[in-house]
């Protein structure tokens, strides 16, 4: 026979396993139990990747503003110093064609005014020097949620991780994924100076899941090598808090790609109820948008671990509160003290 106690231990046990077990039965085994880290350690691990410094950055890319002197052995008609304009093409005398330099290196932009000068006839065996001869800064804005957005003016290349260091790194509700929209022209072969049928801008936006940028910062494909002109955005995601009778209370990031928040994956992430939980008076806190007045949404956990009850949808900024044998009456007192549990705590978020 089990003691009291000990048929407590079971039954919390009992819940501890439903919640990671059945609430979470999408996820693998293995992981059930998600890592988590609060948005400090987060921007720590941002600011160390950054000061590694990958020798990513390579050599300068010309860009928009920039002035070039480009200097053909034996064709001194075709020596000359030039500006790329700011939809990032320069021309050359005798050539039909914008050249698109933009993007390019120093050697880049040779190969391929010698490729155009041998194709169109005009030098056998072209030699090609270009030097750069004044770097216009590239402005790169950042906004969202980070803690500092800004524009910085980038006179070399920079790494994502390297922006996100500079701008303090990431707000405590930025999402999963951050955004770089990259505005560029749709080919080389641009008309000649004057035309009215210039090519129109292409717009591109990469999606860079944080968790990839942040577990493998060398990866190319995550940490990118930004360009003048591009613009970061780290979209809001929005934190549910569990407060009252649970292991560890706190503010959870919600995760874009795990399908909804509940209560039940919520408990979870707060690991669990306090032996004084009274699981069957919960509420969720909810501020109604339109009157701004709190509204109180009863929630029985006890009937939901059973599996007894539908598990109940959270929305952003929702505050579950699991009260203790004085806790119901608190909040009958005061529902706004209760809210005001949820300032200052930690809010975590996944890193795997």
């Amino acid at each position: 026979m089990l003691s009291k106690s000990g048929c407590v231990s079971a039954w919390r046990a009992g819940v501890i396993l439903l919640v990671f077990g059945i609430g979470l039965a999408a996820a693998p085994p293995s992981s059930s139990q998600q890592k988590m880290e609060t948005t400090d350690e987060t921007n720590a691990r941002i600011r160390e990747l950054a000061k590694k410094g990958d020798a990513q950055a390579g050599e300068y890319r010309i860009g928009g503003g920039d002035v070039l002197e480009i200097e053909v052995f034996d064709v001194p008609q075709l020596t000359r110093e030039v500006r790329v304009t700011e939809t990032g093409y320069v021309s050359l005398p005798l050539l039909p064609v914008r050249i698109l330099a933009k993007g390019l290196t120093g050697m880049q932009l040779e190969e391929k005014i010698g490729e155009l000068l041998q194709a169109n006839g005009l030098v056998t065996h072209p030699e090609v020097t270009v030097t750069i001869k004044q770097q216009n800064s590239h402005p790169i804005t950042i906004i969202g949620a980070v803690r500092n957005p800004q524009v910085i003016q980038a006179v070399r290349p920079m790494s994502l991780i390297e922006v996100l260091s500079l701008c303090g790194g990431i707000a405590d509700d930025a999402g999963e994924n951050v955004l770089i929209t990259r505005v560029s022209a749709t080919d080389s072969s641009a008309p000649a100076p004057g035309s009215d049928n210039d090519n129109l801008p292409m717009v591109q936006t990469f999606s860079v899941p944080l968790k990839d940028l942040l577990g493998n910062s060398s990866d190319p494909k995550s940490n990118m090598i930004l360009m003048g002109g591009d613009t970061i955005t780290v979209p809001r995601a929005g934190i549910v808090f569990v407060v009252g009778a649970v292991a560890h209370p706190g503010g959870f990031v919600l995760s874009n790609d795990q399908g909804e928040m509940t209560t039940l994956k919520a408990i979870a992430l707060a690991q669990g109820t306090s032996s004084t939980a009274k699981t069957n008076e919960a509420v969720i806190l909810r501020k109604d948008p339109t009157t701004g007045k709190t509204q109180e949404i009863p929630v029985d956990l006890k009937k939901i671990f059973a599996r007894k009850t539908k598990d109940t949808k959270l929305i952003a900024n929702d505050v579950l509160f699991v009260p203790d044998s004085n806790g119901r009456k608190a909040l009958h007192r005061a529902g706004d003290l209760v809210l005001s549990m949820s300032t200052g705590i930690a809010i975590v978020r996944a890193t795997r």
